[in-house]
Parts: C-alpha cells; structure tokens; sequence
C-alpha cells in the first residue's frame, strides 16, 4: 500500500496520487491562495515605474507569504532611516531560486499557465526598478535637505528676533522732541530714571544680568519693608520654611495623618466580604458572642480514626483533664 501524501494547499492527507491535484477542492484552494497573494505581487509591479522612498518606520518589518518557495519575504525593503516600498519582494520575485520554485510549483499543482507570468519578475524589469530606485533616493534625499535647511532658517530667525526683543529692553531709549509739551518731557524724566536704573546691571561670573536693588531703589518708589517683626524669610537670610525642623505634634505619637494600619485591614476586609452574596451561610453569625466547652454539636468534632460520634467523648474526655 503506497504511503499517504500531505497536500499543503487543502491540509489533508491522500492515497490517490496525482489525481488529488484534479480534484475541485485543491483547485478551489488553489486559486484562493492565488488570489490572496496576487494583490501584494501587482502592488509591487507598481512600483517598477514610480519607486517610492519613506521614512523608516515599524510599519515596514512587514512580511508576505511566498507561495510558490513555502517561505516568508520582507516586503520592504529598509536601509538607516529610509525605506524602499515593495523593494524586498520585487528583490525575491526576480532571483532565480524564486523563478525555479515558481514553475515547479505550478507543475506540481496544475495551476492556470496563464495566471505564472504574473508571479515572476524579469531581469529587465529588475533593473528598470533599480534605476528608478535611485532616482527616488536622490530626490528623497534633496527633499530632506531642503528641510533640514528651513528648520535651521527658522530656528536663525527665532533666536534674532529673541535677541532683539532682549536689546531693545536693555538699551535706553532715544532723546525726545525739544518742540513737544510739558507732559512730554515728564515721561522723559521717568524715562530717564528707568534707563538709569538698568545701567546699573552688573553681570555674575556666568553672564547673566544682576541688578544692584540697593542704587535701583534711589530712583523707585520705596513702599517700606514687607518682614513680619521677629519672623525672618528667604531673602533676609532666614532658613527655608522646607529645612526646618519638625515640631514635637508632629513627631508624637499623637499626631496622625488618615486611618492606621490596622483600620485599613478591617476596611480591606468589608470591602472583600461586600462581594460575597449577602444570602450565603453564615453571614449573619455573631462572631462576638461567646462560646463554652459543650458548643459541639451531637455528631462531634473532626476525626482521623474510628466513629465520628466517638470524637465528641474524646474531646469532653480532655477538656476534664
């Protein structure tokens, strides 16, 4: 009796040889296997003529069924930070390992001779997608460039315009009109004061600008000192309220923030009895009344030998003693 053959297509075994190919089952698989992988093989074909270039993503680990080899393909194909659309499986369609499991597997198959050409990809056609591979990354390339240039043009851009909002703040302003009024030349005068005031910036040992309080409060409005008599604060010198030291509420044994330990068992506890249904056995037993030696019921306690009603005795017997 010849052994039974394993077909991959309907999974299932057979006996009848090469007339299991002919059956309307394998083609019906057949050609449903066909038809899922034709798709991801035309969009390839696409992309022959107009190549398309991506940013790197995980997207792109994608991998497709190769019928004919039995195998997984990368579809795409990713180098660095740039990807090729359908580069990895036009790669495969056109190698010769692929062009040999594709007509043998369409021998041993019986499939449509007409539907085999479209699972393969010439030489010729590989190489007119290798140069249109090419031109693409160039382009891909010139347009990161181009970006890459427009962020560093605005990145200038705001960093001047920082700058001279920060130099039209520290530079005193310019002289007025004699011709103008009296009012005028009030606002002059407080200008004046200001301007004078932030001349009076010193800069520390990392080029920041520090201003001396104690000459800028000759040409300000003083409204008297702001410190609470007998209670210092941070710019006086005081200690921080954060680097004090505790108070003795706060370290007795008194002092206590929100339940203890144990109250938040108890709680834990309610809350799992909660979910328990509130009919089941024993839910209302009082577990605070008390109990003496004869609380045993008639048929007695738990036993390891001999009768259970034999237990009761036993344990009667040794509570005497």
């Amino acid at each position: 009796m010849a052994p039974a053959l394993r077909c991959p297509l309907c999974r299932q075994s057979f006996f009848s040889g090469r007339g299991h190919v002919y059956s309307r089952k394998h083609q019906r698989e057949l050609r449903a296997a066909l038809e899922r992988l034709l798709p991801q093989v035309e969009a390839a074909r696409k992309a022959i003529r107009t190549t398309q270039v991506e940013r790197y993503s995980p997207e792109h680990e994608q991998c497709c069924w190769c019928l004919c080899c039995g195998c997984k393909v990368q579809k795409h194909l990713s180098h660095g930070n740039m990807t090729v659309l359908h580069g990895g499986l036009l790669e495969h369609l056109a190698c010769p390992d692929h062009r040999k499991a594709t007509r043998k597997f369409w021998w041993e198959n019986k499939a449509d001779a007409l539907l085999k050409e479209k699972f393969l990809v010439s030489q010729e056609e590989y190489t007119r997608f290798k140069k249109s591979m090419v031109k693409a990354l160039d382009s891909y390339e010139e347009k990161e460039d181009e970006m890459i240039k427009k962020m560093a043009a605005q990145i200038r851009e705001v960093e001047r315009s920082r700058l001279e909002v920060v130099q039209s703040v520290l530079e005193p302003q310019a002289a007025p009109d004699p011709e103008e009024g009296c009012s005028t030349s009030c606002i002059w005068k407080g200008t004046n004061r200001i301007a004078s005031s932030s001349q009076q910036l010193t800069m520390d040992p990392l080029g920041a600008p520090e201003l001396n309080w104690m000459e800028a409060t000759q040409s300000l409005t003083f409204i008297g000192h702001q410190d609470t008599p007998g209670v210092g604060n941070v710019h006086s010198g005081a200690t921080p309220p954060w680097l004090l030291q505790d108070d003795e509420d706060c370290n007795s044994s008194t002092f206590q923030i929100g339940p203890s330990y144990e109250e938040f068992l108890k709680e834990k506890e309610k809350q799992k009895l909660r979910k328990l249904p509130p009919d089941r056995v024993g839910a209302n037993f009082d577990h605070c009344s008390s109990t003496g030696a004869g609380w045993l019921p008639s048929f007695g306690r738990v036993w390891n030998n001999g009768r259970r009603w034999q237990s009761r005795h036993q344990f009667k017997a040794e509570t005497k003693q």
